[in-house]
């Protein structure tokens, strides 16, 4: 009897990661070289970036993770084809974080 892990078919590629991975990285204003520090590969070679952006190679999970982060989107938006990334104004906004005032207890 066959297992049902041998009726599983190859892992299907994303067809617009490449292409999503490439956007992020250009409306960040980073080199190849400064999105590997990034995405916490700095020690690998600049063509590696290239090699995702071209669709020739996929970056290892966790830089895809960074990628996501990087401008504030979950993993899904990178791999799923149906998404699209958020528009520039929405994606390169930093989130801004309102600390409470503190007051003194004068008595």
């Amino acid at each position: 009897m066959a297992r049902a892990i041998d009726k599983l078919s190859p892992r299907e590629r994303p067809e617009r990661l490449a292409e999503k991975l490439c956007q992020i990285r250009a409306r960040l204003n980073l080199s190849q070289r400064e999105m590997l520090d990034l995405v916490g590969l700095g020690k690998h070679h600049h063509a590696f970036v290239s090699m995702w952006e071209r669709g020739h190679r996929e970056p290892p999970l966790m830089a895809l993770l960074r990628y996501a982060q990087s401008i504030g989107v979950s993993t899904d938006v990178l791999i799923n084809d149906d998404l699209d990334l958020p528009s520039d104004d929405e994606s390169t906004k930093k989130p801004s974080v309102k600390r409470k005032k503190r007051t003194r207890n004068v008595k």
